[in-house]
Parts: structure tokens; C-alpha cells; sequence
């Protein structure tokens, strides 16, 4: 009898936390932290710099469908490795969910990896904060944001 609350535990704790994510097709963008730097409100436009180029597309992780209109805020160091309002954006997937960003490439910040902080939202979805790491030498990257429906009921 001892036995079966251990059994039942284990069972538990080797079951996935989420089982609706069992269902997406796509794989959800993990999420990453946003760091000490966020300040909302940055200029809509899709250029910082120039010499390094980030794009992709917006998906539903329920059907890999893209989501067109997406909102994404990004935020990075500058060359010197400075965080400031000059290397902020905002910018919107077109209405095939494809997105691009152009800037340089990031400073060094610390011991941080160079990175591009991300937060996206979309009616419907959960809001995804995350971080792209660059490849040093590289000019340029793909990076899909595919996001997780919202579990909250519409009202």
C-alpha cells in the first residue's frame, strides 16, 4: 500500500507539465529572459545599423500557420556595448508572418554571448521574451518566433 502513493508520484513527475503542448506542430520558441534593459514604447522602424540582418517568420505553434501583424520590440547593445534608446525597435510581421531587422553587429556586454533581446505579441498568443544569440562573422540570421496560443478565455 506504501508503494502506490510513490508509484503515483513518479508517474506524475515524468508526465509533461503541459499536456496541450503535446499537441502544437511547431515547437514554441523557448523563452529567455528580458534583462535589465527593457523600457517599452521604442520607435517603430526595422533598422538600427547596418552589416547584420535578422529575419524570420511569426507562427502558431498550434498549426505552424504564420501570424501576420505580430508586434516585436527589440533591444540591444550598441557597438560599444552600451544599451540605449538609439538601438531599440519595434516592428511588425508582414501578413505572411515574415519578419526582418537590420542593425549591427552588438557589442560586447559583460561576458554575454552578443545577443538581441525580443519581446512579441499577438492577439490570441501568449507575449514571448526571448534573446537571439549571434554566430561570430556572421552576417546575417534566421530566427522564427513561434508562439504559444493564449490560455485564457476571451471574454
Amino acid at each position: 500500500m506504501k508503494v502506490l502513493p510513490f508509484v503515483l508520484l513518479l508517474t506524475l513527475s515524468l508526465s509533461p507539465p503541459d499536456a496541450a503542448a503535446q499537441d502544437y506542430r511547431c515547437i514554441p520558441t523557448p523563452p529567455d529572459a528580458d534583462g535589465p534593459f527593457y523600457r517599452p514604447g521604442a520607435p517603430v522602424r526595422s533598422q538600427i545599423g547596418s552589416g547584420y540582418l535578422l529575419m524570420g517568420e511569426v507562427r502558431s505553434a498550434a498549426d505552424c500557420a504564420p501570424i501576420g501583424g505580430a508586434r516585436i520590440e527589440l533591444w540591444m547593445a550598441g557597438p560599444d556595448g552600451i544599451y540605449g534608446d538609439q538601438w531599440r525597435a519595434t516592428t511588425f510581421a508582414r501578413k505572411d508572418g515574415r519578419y526582418h531587422f537590420s542593425s549591427h553587429f552588438p557589442g560586447p556586454y559583460g561576458s554575454r554571448p552578443p545577443h538581441i533581446h525580443l519581446i512579441v505579441n499577438a492577439p490570441g498568443f501568449e507575449e514571448l521574451i526571448t534573446q537571439h544569440y549571434l554566430v561570430s562573422g556572421a552576417g546575417e540570421a534566421v530566427f522564427d518566433l513561434v508562439l504559444t496560443p493564449s490560455s485564457r478565455k476571451s471574454r
